[in-house]
């Protein structure tokens, strides 16, 4: 939950949204109205900002500032500045999600650009690559899902998981690298005797 901190001139600045953007070497960024565009090495993203905000390019660096202090330009202040600043990374560095898959018999591979995955059904799981995402196999338990708009990788990642989510007893299925999975004890039965 953000906080928002008093500042002299009476506006409250959340803590996010008030800390400005260092533009990379190599990140052209353009403000064009309401729409923000950047260009990278990897690639180019665009995002329309609120009708609250106001953004501006000082000393190599972006700054979102509020017009106003109503609930909308509060709202959207933090959220805008994490926008702008993850479209940025994304075009200079990429964001990138590891899933591990646990299982015996369970692998994946790619088939071309698109992941195929072998989870337990009677026929292989094939997941298509987008053009904003791509898939990395290094090991056949481990899958990689790159692309520059944090957003969409994520979205991937999530719908690759959902493909057989890691269960409690044992742990088996398609779990994110930092993932804990919670276990359950199995039934045990009653000796008799």
């Amino acid at each position: 939950m953000l906080r928002l901190v008093d500042i002299k001139g009476g506006l409250k600045v959340s803590r996010i949204g008030k800390l400005p953007i260092d533009i990379p070497s190599g990140v052209d960024i353009k403000i064009d109205g309401s729409m923000v565009k950047v260009k990278g090495k990897l690639g180019e993203l665009s995002q329309e900002i609120g009708s609250s905000l106001d953004v501006s390019i000082e000393d190599n660096k972006v700054i979102v500032k509020r017009k106003s202090d109503d609930k909308t330009g509060r709202s959207q202040h933090g959220l805008y500045r994490s926008l702008i600043s993850n479209m940025v990374k994304g075009v200079s560095t990429g964001f990138e999600r590891a899933l591990d898959i646990v299982g015996v018999g369970y692998r994946a591979s790619k088939k071309g650009e698109d992941l195929e995955i072998l989870i337990g059904y009677s026929n292989p799981v094939l997941i298509k690559a987008t053009k904003d995402v791509s898939f990395d196999v290094p090991s056949q338990n481990i899958i990689l899902v790159k692309g520059i708009d944090k957003q969409k990788v994520g979205e991937m990642a999530n719908m690759i998981r959902n493909v057989r989510k890691p269960e409690p007893y044992k742990g088996k299925g398609i779990k994110y690298r930092e993932e804990v999975i919670k276990r359950k004890v199995g039934k045990t039965t009653a000796s008799s005797g």
